[in-house]
């Protein structure tokens, strides 16, 4: 798929094709047995940080079982909660490019937006939405979740900042915190990495979430690898790679479980 397909993955070229797929997705729902709803999420992951520039240059096995647990280099500093690096912006913005070339076709802007807490993160959000009033009146609000941060523990790079220092960077009101956030990372240990069952419940927490809001249909979410791995196993999905600054469209259909009498 790449990281940005042309028309952000639709295959119809025509200059309808927006309106023709979003009669597709009402017509899915008005027609869908009780307990049965489909949306559209487009998972993004967020531009190239500094951690990511450290993994490939000491190799996957040096980082993941040396590098990663130190704040940096003499070169780079990739921890905790990393930035984007120049080409990590350059990324976001051609985030940006891509959704808005499709505006003058009536592409379905996100109802609502869901971002992770690190910084990596909320700067392409901030990149590929913040900036543009044709994708994110600037009066609307993105919901920063706990939930979709990265696998943490051990990697000081997904160790998160206090919340007070990100909400320094990204403040409210365009950028809303559930509640409870706690100021410091209470979730990262130093010397114990998470489980990926747990990731995996944690994706599948967030999709409870976001199911939970039957009139949003349209949803971005911008995150990491891993956590977006732990939502395509909830999903039922294979595991799939997306790229820094790569965007993963789909449809999801959830059916609602009814417990027996």
């Amino acid at each position: 798929m790449g990281a940005l397909p042309p028309r952000l993955g639709l295959r119809d070229d025509s200059s309808d094709r927006w309106a023709k797929f979003c009669a597709c997705i009402a017509e899915l729902n008005a027609s869908a047995p009780t307990g049965t709803t489909y949306k559209v999420l487009f998972i993004g992951r967020h531009g190239q940080g500094y951690h990511n520039v450290g993994k490939l240059k000491y190799g996957a096995e040096l980082w993941n079982d040396v590098i990663s647990r130190t704040n940096g280099d003499a070169e780079t500093i990739w921890g905790p909660d990393p930035l984007l690096t120049s080409v990590g912006i350059s990324q976001a913005e051609a985030a940006r490019a891509v959704w808005l070339a499709e505006v003058p076709h009536d592409i379905p802007v996100p109802q609502r937006c869901y971002s992770s807490p690190l910084h990596r993160a909320l700067d392409t959000w901030r990149l590929i939405f913040g900036e543009s009033d044709l994708l994110w009146p600037a009066a609307r609000q993105v919901t920063v979740l706990e939930d979709l941060r990265e696998t943490y523990g051990e990697h000081t790079c997904d160790k998160r900042n206090p919340l007070s220092v990100i909400r320094r960077t990204f403040p409210p009101p365009q950028f809303l915190y559930e509640e409870p956030f706690s100021e410091e990372d209470v979730l990262h240990q130093d010397h114990e990495r998470e489980a990926e069952q747990h990731v995996n419940e944690r994706g599948r927490a967030v999709l409870d979430r976001i199911w939970r809001e039957p009139d949003d249909i349209y949803i971005s979410i911008t995150a990491h690898g891993g956590i977006i791995n732990g939502l395509l196993q909830a999903m039922g999905h294979q595991h799939y790679s997306v790229p820094t600054g790569g965007i993963m469209p789909l449809v999801v259909k959830c059916e609602a479980l009814i417990a027996s009498p």
